[in-house]
């Protein structure tokens, strides 16, 4: 029996929903976004050197080292997701692809943080696997080259 404040849940599609209209295309607003950003930041007019090396030491930290870059970007996409950072969540989501992630490896990561951040990590479970399916066109896109 639902009760009022808890739907029953919906059964999964057994197709995957379109992707969202390029104008709503997240994954290049994100990447705009940061790229001009971060010029803003680390350029000659922008953050402190306080703010410059704590850039400089999360670039460090994804570094290969006992752990591979891969297993890092996951922890880091964990974190991201209980911290319901979804700037962080995307920016983790395109490390992952980009280090060889497969679709299960990502939804696993995020079992784990919906397991450790609990039902309000939902909503920023839903963009991120919007965010990883425009990450995914964007990719094929890209393998496949200009359009002939």
């Amino acid at each position: 029996m639902a009760h009022a404040h808890h739907p029953p849940h919906p059964q999964p599609a057994p197709t995957q929903p379109p992707p969202a209209p390029a104008a709503e295309d997240r994954y290049a607003q994100f990447h705009a976004f940061r790229a001009r950003l971060n010029e803003r930041i680390l350029g000659p007019s922008g953050g402190t050197l306080v703010t410059k090396r704590f850039f400089t030491l999360d670039t460090q930290t994804y570094q290969p080292g006992a752990l591979d870059v891969k297993t890092k970007e996951l922890l880091g996409l964990v974190a991201s997701a209980v911290l319901r950072c979804d700037d962080c969540v995307a920016y983790h989501i395109d490390q992952c692809i980009k280090e060889g992630c497969s679709d299960q490896e990502l939804w696993e990561a995020l079992d784990i943080a919906l397991i450790v951040g609990g039902s309000i990590v939902i909503p920023h479970l839903r963009r991120a696997i919007d965010f990883l399916d425009q990450a995914r066109l964007h990719d094929r896109a890209r393998l496949a080259g200009p359009p002939a």
